[in-house]
């Protein structure tokens, strides 16, 4: 009987051993749920936020509240408006490319992008995700994932590896 004790006192001080992260290569194929679009997805840790591209965005207001319509802006979208309620506003630093001052020395202007609640799935996990508007038609890839949202989906990212999860399957 004091052995088991001793035991169960034993596996009762180990540490609780956290759950595996869920690892993805740098490139995914995304579900946005909300949209009913598989769009290709960069993983990017050096992201703070999630980006869709999105183009004539428009910010109104319905039933008092404060909402967002665009349109997609990638390859092979067709003109189809969609709305959502907007949940803030995201200000990002501007990277050179896209304009930023190119003295070291000063504070990088910062783009004011809308945001909003999106359901993605990648492979076979759905999470609610908070995404900015902005259009990266000039990228490769529509849609950033930021180390943010990678923190909700618990996942890691293998920078060697891509398209880990296959076809989304939520």
């Amino acid at each position: 009987m004091l052995r088991l004790l001793s035991f169960a006192a034993a596996v009762l001080a180990l540490p609780a051993v956290a759950d595996q992260p869920h690892l993805y290569g740098r490139y995914e194929n995304i579900r946005i749920e909300t949209l009913g679009q598989v769009l290709p997805a960069k993983m990017d840790t050096g992201a703070m936020t999630a980006s869709l591209s999105a183009r004539d965005i428009e910010e109104f207001e319905r039933d008092g509240q404060q909402w967002v319509r665009f349109r997609l802006a990638v390859e092979n979208a067709d003109d189809t408006w969609y709305e959502r309620p907007l949940l803030g506003i995201s200000e990002i630093k501007q990277r050179a490319e896209e304009g930023a001052a190119l003295d070291p020395d000063a504070e990088p202007p910062r783009a004011r992008r809308p945001l909003v609640g999106l359901q993605l799935c990648i492979g076979d996990r759905l999470r609610e995700a908070e995404v900015n508007l902005t259009d990266r038609s000039h990228f490769s890839y529509p849609l950033l994932i930021g180390a943010q949202t990678l923190r909700d989906l618990q996942a890691g990212v293998d920078p060697a590896q891509r398209y880990t999860a296959g076809r989304p399957a939520c």
